[in-house]
């Protein structure tokens, strides 16, 4: 085995890894992402997208910046020890990288968790079942407006917007 033919089964190895745990991270975050903006499906397909791009450049410079040659390979042996080691880097560089992102999911619930036990309970949209749905007529009648449930939620996206800036951070 030569040298460049290594560096390419590598490269494949890498990318294939890569794109693997990438898919995973997406898609799961994404779930995840769904419960931390309360259902806010738009933010969180944004958010989502900003994480595994991130995660796809960071992992993809580590597999470029990881293709130094050690040396000469000059027997079948040393090109798989080579191969070994350098696929070995890229997993235990992937694996870093989604504990980091974990951390990162699980950071942005807590802080939308204490951000919502800390707003005011009239701050709060009300929550109606089915047999208690209120509509316009409604409203008027108790004198409490046709949009204060709008404005619960635009208050709620708002501080769901800020999170995604401050989890981020």
């Amino acid at each position: 085995m030569n040298t460049v033919g290594i560096y390419l089964l590598y490269l494949v190895i890498s990318i294939a890894l890569t794109l693997v745990v990438g898919t995973g991270v997406a898609r799961s975050g994404r779930a995840f992402l769904l419960d931390v903006f309360s259902g806010n499906d738009t933010l969180a397909r944004a958010v989502s997208r900003l994480i595994v791009l991130g995660f796809y450049l960071l992992s993809l410079g580590f597999v470029a910046l990881a293709m130094r040659a050690g040396g000469q390979v000059s027997s079948a042996t040393q090109g798989l020890q080579l191969l070994s080691v350098k696929v070995g880097e890229v997993l235990l560089v992937l694996g870093a990288l989604h504990l980091l992102t974990l951390g990162a999911l699980l950071r942005a619930r807590r802080l939308a968790q204490s951000r919502f036990a800390q707003q005011p309970a009239w701050s709060l949209p009300r929550q109606h079942g089915p047999a208690t749905r209120r509509t316009a007529g409604d409203a008027r009648e108790t004198g409490d407006g046709a949009d204060g449930a709008a404005a619960g939620d635009d208050a709620r996206d708002a501080a769901a917007e800020s999170l995604a800036g401050s989890a981020l951070r």
